[in-house]
């Protein structure tokens, strides 16, 4: 997808990126294409750096025994009786009608019905106070239901086999008009816990259903929450050990809040079940996500369209505001609906996810860290989005639906299986703050980088397929690109360079745009394009002078050339590249494993002499650059002989007629006007619009 318009790029310095992301740069003699320093510079962007997320968990969240469930005994008694109460035991309770209020430490077993009243936890002391829910169900018409005003910490145990209700009304009453708390079903003003192996039953009307204004830990329990806005709220910590926790919730599903402290608003959780459906995020932390364990059930916004519109056609003009909320800490929460969103970063260690979000699927205001995990997500925007760096190096990722599939400044792929499908780029760099949304401008400089040194990748992309607004370096790993069939966009796409010396890389998809990799690769490379367009699934087949295979494929997708990088690529050797036939290997993402090739048609033979070969059918061809703005780039375009250079007609034409060429180019490019709309719109300005085959220039 044509984003990176020159005309508005700024180019930022090496030294004001690494201020603005707060790492080390190396020298300029430090190679960042290496193994060892992609990854050490992925993991200083990364606040987790190379710590197993457990145990960050286990440093910034710290349980004691009576967070977790315990028996109880020297209870006092409280039996709620409809509009009045009484109690039981040595505890220090006042009851005035239908207000039941604790003002001491100590342990309070609760049973029975309170049409429409309160309990009020005022704690004169210290020590703790725990509220043990055995069959309860307390309405409130104009307050919180339970509300904890003062203690040192409030434990809600939920007893064993026993459901527990809490619902209040749509508007509140307070003392003083200025007030704006409680307003949750359950609202704590200091530390909270909730335990034990039953249920409890939330409905916020008013506005949340659980909020802490310290911490809120839950170990246990079953937890269903209906909250007209927000379901569970910890302000300083929202710790999640251990329960069944199922949310319905008019704003957002989970989220911490404290923006004065940047030590706490963490999110952590280590297991338990999630059920998530929110009409803004998910869950979002205003600081960090962290998550080593659980089963996420996440729905945001709606969820996903059914198609992903070209936002093409809503392109924002240079200069103007975006208006998208990105922030966790924003006002206008309406317009943020992503699945998993945190300020700082995003960490997941291990978990099974099943995200469904309007918005982005996963996102981080700076970086995202992936180490395990199995991930499934649908977005209608950007799977996964970090406006400072995304650095996977374990689990499953599989994103079914996306605008853009993977995004970031800096993104290295250390380790990992990652399945991407988008209806515009499979992974762009480059794009910092949703710089895919609506806010088109994007920033080139040389920390903008893909780094691949191992892992799994496959792209299904409309757009472009690997697309960095900076370099791209491969060092180990397969990559498999099914990119696009418009001549607008390619499979591969970058304005400086793709270093490749190590892994395995095809990339297939239309032939306007192609590049290969750059020609300073230690690893050889070929760029075939085909002089018709090849349908999906006809297999390509490639093999050494020996009849040693180095690839057969069949792209799943139509495709008119292909970039095949491989370590079984050696110069001087020779090569055939076979086209249609069959293969009785396993095929799996369009890549034959093992098995026999037979039946095709030798399309060309060649020997490797340079790092990049580019071939058509009469065998190889000279490359040419495919001219600025991101349309070929430096060392890797590549047109056919015989084509020329589209850009060459921009060469004797005035100003003024070649900015008004390029803006129709770049409209056609970007599919908002059709070849025909294009050539007519250019034969006005007396330019002839470059035919396949034939020179180009005015008429």
């Amino acid at each position: 997808m044509m984003k990176k318009r020159h005309s508005t790029f700024i180019k930022v310095t090496t030294s004001l990126m690494c201020t603005a992301f707060l790492f080390a740069c190396s020298s300029e003699s430090e190679s960042v294409n290496t193994t060892s320093g992609s990854l050490a510079k992925a993991e200083s962007m990364s606040t987790i750096g190379n710590q197993e997320i457990a145990s960050v968990i286990s440093e910034k969240v710290t349980y004691s025994d009576e967070d977790f469930y315990s028996k109880w005994e020297n209870a006092t008694s409280i039996q709620l009786n409809g509009s009045n109460a009484s109690f039981e035991g040595d505890g220090g309770v006042i009851i005035k009608n239908n207000i039941i209020t604790i003002r001491t430490s100590g342990v309070y077993m609760i049973s029975g019905k309170l049409d429409d009243g309160q309990i009020i936890v005022d704690a004169e002391d210290k020590g703790s106070v725990r509220l043990v829910l055995n069959g309860v169900e307390i309405n409130s018409s104009t307050n919180s239901p339970i509300y904890v005003k003062k203690a040192e910490k409030t434990i809600v145990s939920l007893e064993e086999g026993t459901e527990n209700y809490l619902s209040d009304g749509e508007t509140y009453v307070y003392e003083n008009s200025e007030e704006d708390e409680p307003n949750a079903a359950l609202f704590s003003k200091d530390n909270l816990t909730i335990n034990g192996s039953g249920k409890l039953v939330v409905h916020g009307n008013y506005n949340n259903g659980i909020t802490s204004k310290d911490q809120l830990k839950i170990t246990g329990g079953t937890l269903q929450i209906d909250s007209a806005d927000d379901g569970l709220m910890g302000r300083d910590l929202l710790a999640i050990k251990e329960g069944n926790v199922s949310i319905k919730a008019g704003g957002d599903g989970m989220k911490s809040t404290n923006d004065k402290d940047a030590s706490k608003a963490a999110i952590a959780i280590e297991g338990g079940t999630l059920d998530i459906e929110a009409a803004n995020d998910g869950i979002q932390a205003e600081t960090s996500l962290l998550i080593a364990g659980g089963d996420f059930t996440i729905s945001s916004g709606g969820g996903s369209p059914e198609s992903i519109a070209n936002r093409e056609n809503n392109r924002q003009a240079p200069g103007e505001m975006n208006t998208s909320t990105n922030s966790a800490s924003s006002d206008t929460e309406s317009e943020s609906a992503k699945g998993l969103k945190a300020a700082v970063e995003v960490a997941i260690g291990g978990g099974s996810f099943n995200l469904d979000s309007s918005d982005d699927a996963v996102h981080s205001n700076n970086s995202i860290t992936i180490t395990g995990g199995d991930l499934k997500a649908a977005s209608g925007d950007d799977g996964i989005h970090a406006d400072g760096s995304i650095f996977t190096k374990g689990g499953s990722i599989t994103i079914t639906k996306s605008y853009e599939g993977v995004e970031s400044k800096a993104v290295t792929i250390a380790d990992g299986k990652i399945h991407i499908n988008a209806s515009d780029d499979g992974i762009n760099i480059g794009g910092g703050n949703d710089g895919s949304g609506m806010d088109m401008q994007q920033t080139e400089s040389e920390d903008n980088l893909l780094s691949i040194n191992g892992g799994y990748v496959y792209v299904n992309s409309n757009g472009d397929g690997l697309d960095s607004n900076g370099s791209i370096s491969m060092t180990d790993g397969t990559v498999i690109v099914s990119g696009p069939t418009n001549d607008g966009n390619g499979s591969l796409d970058y304005d400086q360079s793709f270093e490749m010396s190590g892994g395995f890389l095809i990339a297939a998809g239309s032939s306007g745009m192609a590049m290969a990799t750059s020609e300073e690769s230690t690893q050889n490379s070929i760029l075939m394009s085909y002089p018709e367009t090849q349908s999906a699934g006809t297999i390509l087949h490639l093999e050494d002078s020996k009849g040693n295979k180095v690839v057969t494929a069949a792209p799943e997708k139509d495709y008119q050339s292909v970039v095949i990088s491989s370590p079984k690529l050696t110069k001087d050797a020779s090569y055939t590249l076979y086209s249609e036939g069959t293969s009785t290997g396993k095929e799996s993402d369009g890549l034959y494993a093992d098995g026999n090739y037979q039946d095709g048609k030798k399309v060309v033979e060649f020997t490797i002499s340079d790092s990049v070969t580019w071939l058509d059918e009469a065998g190889i061809t000279t490359a040419k650059s495919s001219g600025p703005g991101g349309m070929g780039g430096p060392g890797g375009g590549q047109m056919p002989q015989g084509k020329g250079n589209p850009w060459d007609m921009f060469s004797d034409l005035d100003e003024e007629t070649r900015e008004k060429v390029q803006s129709i180019m770049e409209q056609q490019r970007d599919g908002t006007i059709t070849r025909e709309e294009a050539q007519e719109q250019l034969a006005e300005l007396g330019v002839e619009f470059p035919q396949r085959g034939e020179p180009q220039g005015t008429k």
